[in-house]
């Protein structure tokens, strides 16, 4: 089939399919989406007076039919076809005629693909948004249960001072309230309209850009045209430095979770069904998911700088370097949500020990407690006591007093998780979840 900027001259199959490469399989997630910009699109241009009332249902009715196709997994681009956009609209005119062909009035592919990028990228953040959640209740639930479970702190992997599971768990819940403040920039750059800006200079069309930006529930539209094309790109990395926040997170977890679950540390025992074995070693219990959940959001950091070198250095305008960055991009989100849903069951079902710090090999680290003893109840010199236990335990004769009370915000005995919580439930109550589902579901529903 030829490409849809076919002149009438003869194309280079060899040229072609270099330059297609794996877009057709990257816009099959880009299908659901292209269908509901095109809904849009079409509305609009009814408006005003590019399509006829009747032209307008007749193809909402064939697209709303090609959503059912797409959603019951029955959607193909077609050997020949070169993308998402060629193929919608091949279908439309199979069925339609040439009323097929008016859904490109007032549009290019430039802005098409944009606005299922910001589509898909919306919908995708949310997904990561809802893991997430899930992740943080997990993490404070555990938090709370094992708040009073002692724990070793350790500074340059040497042990340092008492720590507890509540302190653990509920330091990540907090990294990842962190994590969603990046997360929710990156869904406000993918909620707003690049429809409309064509090529990146708009067109002479007279469309009603507001109408397509409430139509699908965008909060605003990207309003200078060049500026819209000009996302292209930054939106990719921009969401890439939030889900990199993310895998930051779940990186450094792992690798704790790798190392207290080890022998030599023996602070948790995982789920045995997480746990792999060894083809010599009948003993072995291997953290295989942590170990791959370290790998895989490392190589989710890399992302941002990954699709940075792909787009870095160009002028105003599109080029098709972007079309790269699709292949890089729409996977990394199944990858983050999966190493999320990973984590959140393995920390549901792990086992805490309980008396770690009953070993005499973790004496030394109540030490500052005792600093602290000396200081407050006997009057000396902070400076003094600490040389005074420093002796102590050099000579031996230094005798832990076992018993912590850390009472300060956000310490052992007050670990302000509802603090936490609600710092959490504030930054997503301000995603418009619902007001983009009210918009969606009035655009496509039949």
């Amino acid at each position: 089939m030829k490409p849809i900027w076919d002149k009438g001259q003869p194309v280079n199959d060899l040229i072609q399919k270099y330059t297609v490469g794996l877009d057709r399989e990257m816009d099959m997630f880009l299908a659901r989406y292209d269908v509901m910009g095109s809904l849009a699109h079409i509305t609009m241009l009814e408006s005003i007076g590019l399509l006829e009332k009747d032209e307008l249902k007749a193809l909402s009715a064939e697209l709303k039919n090609l959503l059912d196709v797409i959603e019951e997994g029955n959607f193909v681009i077609e050997d020949g076809v070169e993308d998402v956009h060629s193929q919608v609209e091949l279908m439309l005119t199979r069925k339609l005629g040439d009323m097929g062909k008016k859904i490109h009035s007032g549009r290019s592919r430039n802005d098409q693909v944009l606005v299922d990028l910001k589509l898909f990228t919306r919908d995708k953040l949310r997904g990561i948004v809802n893991a997430v959640k899930a992740l943080f209740d997990i993490l404070i639930k555990q938090s709370n249960r094992y708040k009073d479970v002692l724990l070793p702190g350790y500074t340059h992997l040497q042990i340092a001072m008492p720590s507890s599971f509540g302190l653990w768990f509920g330091a990540y819940a907090e990294a990842l309230a962190d994590d969603m403040l990046f997360l929710r920039a990156a869904f406000d750059q993918s909620n707003r309209n690049p429809l409309g800006s064509a090529a990146g200079y708009g067109n002479s069309f007279p469309l009603n850009r507001q109408m397509t930006t409430d139509l699908l529930g965008f909060e605003s539209m990207n309003y200078n045209v060049v500026y819209a094309q000009m996302t292209r790109g930054k939106l990719e990395r921009n969401v890439a430095y939030a889900m990199a926040s993310v895998a930051a997170t779940l990186s450094r977890l792992a690798f704790d979770a790798c190392m207290y679950n080890s022998q030599n540390f023996g602070f948790i025992r995982l789920p045995d069904d997480c746990t792999t074995g060894s083809s010599i070693m009948p003993h072995k219990k291997n953290p295989d998911v942590f170990e791959l959940t370290r790998a895989k959001c490392n190589r989710l950091q890399a992302l941002p700088q990954e699709i940075t070198l792909m787009t870095n250095n160009l002028p105003s305008g599109y080029f098709r370097d972007m079309q790269l960055v699709k292949e890089v991009f729409i996977p990394a989100f199944d990858m983050l949500e999966e190493c999320i849903t990973m984590v959140a069951y393995m920390l549901e079902h792990i086992t805490v020990k309980e008396d770690i710090l009953s070993d005499s090999k973790y004496d030394a680290i109540f030490s500052v407690e005792e600093v602290i003893r000396l200081a407050l109840e006997e009057g000396v010199p902070f400076r003094e006591a600490y040389k005074q236990v420093g002796a102590s335990i050099e000579n031996g004769t230094f005798v832990p007093n076992k018993q912590i009370n850390h009472t300060h915000q956000g310490s052992i005995g007050n670990l302000c998780n509802d603090m936490i919580v609600a710092k959490m439930d504030q930054i997503i109550s301000a995603f418009p979840f619902n007001e983009i589902d009210t918009a969606i579901s009035s655009l496509t529903s039949k």
